[in-house]
């Protein structure tokens, strides 16, 4: 079965639990969503950050930690 490629770069499928992932055109996984849209718009922005860093653009990003550390 022909994948759909979007803006020429990646693809993604529905999997039977109802996340939705997407993959660069050789199959290598890019990233997992809870919706068709959200699984296409961050891949975009990977994809795009993944170009800027190999045109030398240096990417600063802010990560956070949602673990919470507590006993019932």
């Amino acid at each position: 079965m022909e994948k759909q490629l979007i803006d020429d770069a990646f693809y993604v499928e529905e999997k039977s639990w109802g996340t939705w992932q997407s993959y660069y055109p050789d199959g290598k996984g890019i990233i997992t969503a809870l919706t068709e849209e959200e699984c296409i718009r961050a891949s975009r922005f990977v994809l795009q950050i993944q170009q800027e860093e190999a045109n030398g653009k240096k990417i600063e990003a802010t990560t956070y930690s949602g673990e919470v550390d507590y006993k019932l």
